[in-house]
């Protein structure tokens, strides 16, 4: 599947409205590796605060429990307290949440797809010359 034009919305929100600002503020969030973690781990359904942890590797127990927060403060996820001893909390994708699983299990399973491509052009990258210089050929080091 390519995208064309077509794709693409009509108008791009002016850099200088909020609007810009509100998109760039909800692209951090969803696109933070984070963010695609958790909600890919909850594409299967509720999962406990630990099993996230577990499951998710990583990322601090501060990390995991800042990045809860701001999904479930976007809307994304559902927190649910149960009055157990010790309290037991549940965390699920909520309807909006729900909407992302297509585009981040496209995006997750892209870079399965492309880990072998990317990484022999890591290889190609790190092992050409920088541009702009000469190969030092037969030239000796005269370091001190």
């Amino acid at each position: 599947m390519s995208l064309s034009h077509t794709d693409l919305p009509e108008e791009l929100p002016d850099a200088n409205t909020g609007g810009c600002r509100a998109t760039r503020e909800i692209l951090d969030r969803v696109g933070d590796k984070w963010s695609l973690y958790i909600i890919a781990s909850l594409a299967n359904g509720t999962r406990r605060f630990n099993e996230l942890k577990r499951g998710i590797d990583g990322i601090s127990q501060r990390m995991l429990t800042l990045t809860l927060r701001g999904m479930e403060r976007d809307g994304l996820i559902t927190r649910t307290i149960y009055p157990t001893i010790p309290p037991r909390v549940d965390y699920d994708l909520t309807e909006l949440g729900r909407t992302l699983l297509g585009p981040v299990m496209a995006l997750v399973n892209w870079a399965n797809d492309n880990q072998l491509a990317i990484a022999e052009a890591h290889q190609r990258f790190d092992e050409a010359p920088e541009p702009g210089t000469v190969p030092a050929q037969g030239i000796i080091n005269r370091r001190r």
